[in-house]
């Protein structure tokens, strides 16, 4: 019933409670990009949801658009601003996904959507992740976030499809808060310390 009903429920009623919470905090952030990155706010990207449906995922713009004397972009830590790092390492970047929840694509509690470009590397056990909305935090995310190798995040997002309930949820909404209060496990560029999953199976 929870996974059916309640937690669709809560996510709805939540996200809309979280945007008028954070709504000060929205718009400052907002301003700031707006005057550094030159009108340029928001990340988005397509990325798969529940059933492997694609969608826009919308966060924060934390790095710039320089490019070499080819025209291609620079790596990521020379692109990555001083004001973006700081709000990955707060994780305000992901603020803006509250849309994202607010009209279901996402929930507030699931495994973190990935790269379309990953979808031929899973197996077909790790394809059950797209069985639920993916997540702005989940099991992976408390479990070590980016420091987690792949087949221990991948694993970790399948305990949480199989185990799915009420009070796995709030355990994970209570771990996140207190990793993101302490800035646990946060890494501002993921492939520093952890290769794509589609180069780390080629």
């Amino acid at each position: 019933m929870y996974k059916i009903i309640f937690k669709r429920l809560f996510d709805f009623f939540f996200a809309i409670f979280g945007i008028i919470l954070f709504s000060p905090l929205l718009i400052t952030i907002t301003f700031f990009l707006f005057v550094s990155n030159n009108g340029s706010v928001f990340f988005l990207q397509k990325r798969p949801g529940k059933n492997e449906k694609i969608f826009r995922i919308i966060k924060y713009k934390t790095m710039n658009d320089k490019k070499n004397e080819n025209g291609h972009l620079l790596p990521d830590c020379d692109r990555l601003t001083k004001f973006g790092n700081i709000l990955r390492k707060t994780s305000l970047d992901e603020l803006p996904q509250l849309i994202n929840v607010l009209i279901g694509n996402m929930s507030f509690i699931g495994p973190r959507p990935l790269l379309i470009r990953y979808l031929p590397y899973y197996t077909k056990f790790e394809k059950k992740r797209h069985s639920v909305r993916p997540g702005i935090t989940g099991l992976a995310q408390i479990s070590g976030r980016n420091l987690l190798d792949w087949d221990s995040r991948l694993k970790k997002d399948i305990e949480y499809v199989e185990n799915l309930s009420f009070l796995l949820d709030l355990n994970i909404f209570l771990k996140t808060i207190k990793k993101v209060i302490t800035s646990k496990d946060v890494v501002a560029i993921p492939n520093s310390v952890i290769e794509d999953l589609d180069a780390n199976r080629k």
